[in-house]
């Protein structure tokens, strides 16, 4: 195998495990080395092969992707990318998975039976390379957290002067790390909050739900026309720019949301460069910018425009980090303010305020 990544496919469909394979095994530097029907099979071989990633399917008969990939991090932690079709129920489970320790997931683009599979030909590959260099000590299993009684949220109508924008970038290992900060954050924070993670449309708006029902903040999935409001974080959705547009009152400037399909930046879309750029037109220097874990580096040319309008900029450390690619490309960029790890960014962001 040499230097190649090894990968272990799993899916109940045979036609899938051959379909998968074919796409990976196109890659020079991957090599699947094996394929398993379900998750019996799979532990087996993940105990025998020690592969350096595993690709799982969430729906198989017997003992299912979710099992399978609960067994696998506690006995043989190993990087493992989720294949989820777009339903509300693999959404759901595919959060779990998350919680679980999975490093990302990949939406299978017409079912669990995808013969058009060669369509995320390149989303794969580019997460699998991306697993293959994840500190499994890092995919800690999140206990999910309920905010009990709507009392303990922002009260609506609140009206706060000079509000400020936070504009939140995140993509590999985002969303266990959204869901440490926001619950962080005080319902009467005098910001709204703008949230880019990558991800794919049918997935977001159970994302945003989850972050609601977790945090003390009213969290949604952004719509066109939302304003932005103290003590409300918007998600942008799956499949849309997320931009913010000048809207002028009697309180002064405030912005609202605009969402739009052009093309994808980065071959992304949402981009955090987007979000970023617009905010800081509208905002200026009341602007935040942080930038989370994740592969590439979208966001270091929306940092640089808040830090030239006079706002304050925050990326997570290296050793908090899933995958060190955003936060280091915006730090060797010279447009960070703060490197701070996981636990301290919350109280930053208030600090800031």
């Amino acid at each position: 195998m040499g230097n190649r990544i090894s990968v272990l496919v799993v899916d109940d469909s045979a036609l899938m495990r051959l379909m998968i394979s074919e796409l990976l095994n196109s890659e020079n530097g991957i090599e699947v080395v094996a394929t398993a029907k379900d998750g019996e099979d799979a532990i087996i071989k993940v105990t025998e092969l020690k592969p350096d990633v595993v690709t799982l399917d969430i729906e198989m008969p017997g003992l299912d992707g979710l099992h399978t990939l609960g067994y696998i991090m506690s006995e043989i932690p190993t990087p493992v990318i989720m294949l989820s079709a777009y339903t509300l129920k693999d959404a759901e489970t595919t959060f779990r998975a998350l919680e679980y320790g999975a490093v990302d997931f990949v939406a299978k683009p017409s079912g669990p039976i995808s013969g058009d599979i060669a369509s995320i030909k390149n989303e794969l590959i580019a997460k699998v390379k991306t697993a293959a260099s994840v500190d499994c000590n890092k995919l800690k299993f999140i206990r999910p957290k309920k905010i009990s009684g709507k009392y303990l949220k922002a009260k609506p109508g609140k009206k706060v002067r000079g509000i400020k924008v936070i504009t939140i970038g995140s993509s590999t290992g985002g969303p266990y790390t959204l869901r440490q900060i926001l619950p962080q954050l005080e319902p009467d924070i005098p910001a709204g909050i703008l949230i880019v993670q990558h991800m794919p449309g049918g997935f977001t708006g159970t994302f945003a739900a989850r972050l609601d029902n977790e945090s003390r903040l009213d969290v949604k999935e952004a719509e066109a026309g939302d304003k932005i409001e103290p003590g409300k974080a918007l998600v942008a959705p799956g499949g849309y720019h997320m931009t913010v547009k000048r809207e002028m009152s009697g309180r002064g400037t405030s912005g609202v949301i605009n969402l739009n399909q052009e093309p994808p930046v980065y071959g992304l879309r949402p981009t955090v460069d987007s979000m970023m750029f617009s905010a800081a037109e509208v905002y200026g220097d009341k602007t935040i910018g942080v930038i989370l874990t994740g592969m590439g580096n979208d966001g270091t040319k929306g940092m640089r425009a808040i830090k030239e309008k006079g706002g304050r900029t925050i990326v997570q450390d290296r050793d908090t980090c899933v995958v060190y690619g955003m936060p280091k490309t915006a730090v060797e960029q010279g447009v960070v303010d703060k490197v701070l790890p996981l636990n301290r960014i919350a109280a930053e962001i208030m600090k800031m305020l």
